[in-house]
């Protein structure tokens, strides 16, 4: 979501068996919010493409299943919530005391915690939603919070409260408990968003939940790694958030041998102009398209935010023109950014950071049926650049990679002095 950096089918059965377990991680199998990719597409507003447009709006407004079971090392495995689709990946976090249970994006674009509050002024109704005066252990420290992604945000109050994920617990956590949407940049039965990234990127300044279980000695090592299920020809309605699919799993504090077969291609972390820590960065060192290397410029054009919140994959127009004119019968969509072009083409393409080039499952680039369109389907790749044309957030890095390529491999972010972000392809029959 680099949401502060960036916020953008029916119940599988047969998962493979998830065994192995290490590095004394917390493993953390989540569910993601179903969205169908194939069906009538009625207009730009409804539907699968009103929530791919809303998807966009939301990185605008941010910049500018599997469940694994207790074994002899003592980590256990949570069952995460999901609604509605190939959309975002959500856990379940419990806040307060006693605790209330909330689904939250995780969300390696951004590095603050939120949860909605039962104060808010505008929030859609049925939103999940902390209720503050219940909570004995809250702290409201009374200070007024704007989170700001350029063309929206949320703002609220700095609480502080318990804050439980899986069988971890900070007891003074940090966070936003949020009373006005500007605009609103969750939806269905999200009920906020747990931050990533570094603290350098959060509004608050608080240390982010996943630092701060390093810090009180809960994880071993600061490092998390993600396995992101796939669903895709979905035959669900159109935008039906009550779907439920299991999503994947969140390892923290190492990482889970199950998931990935291999080494780990670790890349350094690259830094922003001014040196700091904020997101997870690395740089795209080569974008191939049926084979052929695309012209994206130098290094200092391509740096991308590795981002779980983030559904498709954005890149700087130089780059993105250069993928769609290799594309025969592909268009300008009539969305700010986006692309269309003939659902028979399979759209084969790698990424790489510097290591492994790492291929792209043809399915994942297609978004679906364009609307107001006879064979055409939304790509993908789109125009990052143009999309944060308006955006007065200083720094922002050229790309976005999101869930569209992170399907595809499974990753791994690690902290510390030696900060990198890995990714392993994945174990077999888990493609």
């Amino acid at each position: 979501m680099l949401f502060a950096l960036f916020a953008l089918p029916v119940l599988v059965a047969g998962l493979p068996n998830i065994g192995a377990r290490e590095n004394d991680g917390l493993h953390l199998p989540f569910v993601r919010r179903a969205l169908p990719r194939r069906g009538d597409v009625t207009g730009c507003t409804t539907g699968y493409v009103g929530q791919m447009g809303r998807s966009l709006d939301s990185i605008k407004s941010k910049y500018g299943v599997k469940t694994c079971g207790s074994n002899d090392t003592g980590i256990v495995g949570i069952d995460m919530i999901n609604q509605g689709g190939d959309y975002d990946y959500l856990a379940r976090i419990e806040v307060g005391t006693p605790p209330q249970s909330l689904d939250v994006q995780l969300d390696t674009g951004s590095a603050d915690l939120w949860f909605t509050a039962s104060t808010c002024d505008n929030c859609p109704a049925g939103s999940p939603e902390f209720n503050i005066s219940q909570s004995s252990t809250l702290n409201d420290t009374s200070q007024s919070i704007n989170l700001t992604y350029g063309a929206g945000g949320v703002s609220g109050i700095l609480v502080q409260d318990t804050v439980t994920l899986g069988s971890y617990t900070i007891a003074n956590q940090t966070f936003t408990a949020v009373t006005d949407f500007h605009p609103n940049p969750i939806s269905g039965s999200t009920g906020g968003v747990l931050g990533l990234a570094f603290v350098d990127a959060s509004f608050s300044k608080a240390t982010p939940f996943w630092q701060a279980l390093f810090n009180a000695g809960l994880i071993n090592q600061p490092e998390m790694s993600f396995y992101f299920t796939r669903f895709k020809d979905s035959v669900s309605p159109l935008g039906n958030t009550s779907v439920l699919n299991p999503g994947g799993t969140l390892t923290l504090g190492g990482t889970n041998n199950s998931f990935y077969k291999g080494e780990i291609d670790f890349q350094p972390l690259a830094l922003n102009t001014n040196g700091s820590r904020t997101v997870w960065l690395q740089t795209v060192k080569e974008f191939t398209l049926d084979g052929e290397a695309l012209d994206i410029g130098n290094d200092t054009e391509n740096v991308a935010a590795i981002d779980t919140g983030t559904q498709f994959i954005g890149g700087p127009t130089k780059a993105v023109e250069a993928f769609w004119s290799k594309v025969d019968g592909s268009e300008k969509a009539n969305s700010t950014g986006l692309y269309q072009y003939p659902c028979t083409t399979n759209l084969t393409s790698t990424l790489s950071f510097g290591g492994k080039a790492w291929p792209i499952f043809a399915d994942d680039m297609n978004l679906g049926p364009a609307p107001n369109t006879t064979g055409l389907c939304l790509g993908a790749v789109f125009d990052l650049q143009e999309t944060l044309v308006n955006s007065d957030i200083p720094d922002l890095p050229n790309w976005l990679i999101g869930d569209t390529f992170l399907k595809n491999v499974y990753s791994v972010f690690r902290g510390g002095e030696d900060a990198a972000v890995g990714f392993a392809e994945l174990a077999d029959g888990l493609k």
